[in-house]
């Protein structure tokens, strides 16, 4: 980030803000549902007040949001009406198909449905209350909680370790026995396989002959 970058720091309304992913694990917005109701009131404010949520103006003025889908789906379940934004640019100047160029150029859409297909941008929800439920984004997150990988800052990393998973953990199976499903999924997190992965801390085993 340039020296000279400054943010905006605005009040907004969660129903008036746009998703820039197609998808989100209900089963992680049901664990932060479950955080904020054992938060007192005081915490509560506190947690509205220190998560300012990403946000990009693009066309016709409205207010793209690059991250925190899954609080501010959770948030807006629990009642919540109106979160702080932290505006990074100010695109609103573009053509659409321009803006989710220069969106995708910077990491800051993730135009891809709950197979891990890529569909078009106008496919995107218009609100976080449309996002769709992805088994695999939830299980991603899970791993990464219980140590499978490291957090990352990398843009969606959990939505690329969803993506590896998806092949060899079917949606039924998380679905019915998520723990079943997790085991299976720390043990495919410390393939080699995985390592391009970001977060990836598996250890490769050099084979005897190759130190020679």
């Amino acid at each position: 980030m340039s020296p000279t970058t400054h943010h905006h720091f605005v009040d907004a309304k969660l129903l008036d803000l746009h998703p820039t992913q197609m998808t989100a694990g209900f089963a992680e917005v049901a664990l932060k549902r479950r955080e904020w109701g054992g938060l007192s009131k005081k915490d509560r404010k506190q947690l509205l007040a220190s998560h300012w949520f990403p946000a990009v103006l693009g066309p016709r003025g409205r207010s793209y949001i690059v991250d925190h889908h899954h609080l501010g789906l959770a948030l807006h379940e629990e009642g919540v009406e109106r979160v702080k934004l932290m505006v990074l640019d100010d695109l609103s100047y573009l053509a659409p198909t321009i803006f989710w160029r220069v969106m995708e150029q910077r990491n800051w859409v993730h135009p891809f449905d709950a197979t891990g297909k890529r569909r078009p941008y106008t496919d995107i929800p218009a609100r976080i209350t449309d996002l769709v439920d992805d088994p695999h984004r939830s299980l991603a997150g899970m791993l990464r909680s219980a140590g499978g990988f490291a957090k990352d800052t990398s843009p969606f990393a959990e939505f690329l370790w969803a993506d590896y998973l998806r092949p060899h953990i079917p949606r039924a199976q998380i679905r019915k026995t998520i723990d079943v499903a997790l085991r299976e999924a720390q043990g495919l997190a410390k393939s080699p396989l995985a390592r391009y992965l970001p977060g990836w801390s598996g250890v490769m085993v050099v084979p005897p002959d190759a130190r020679k």
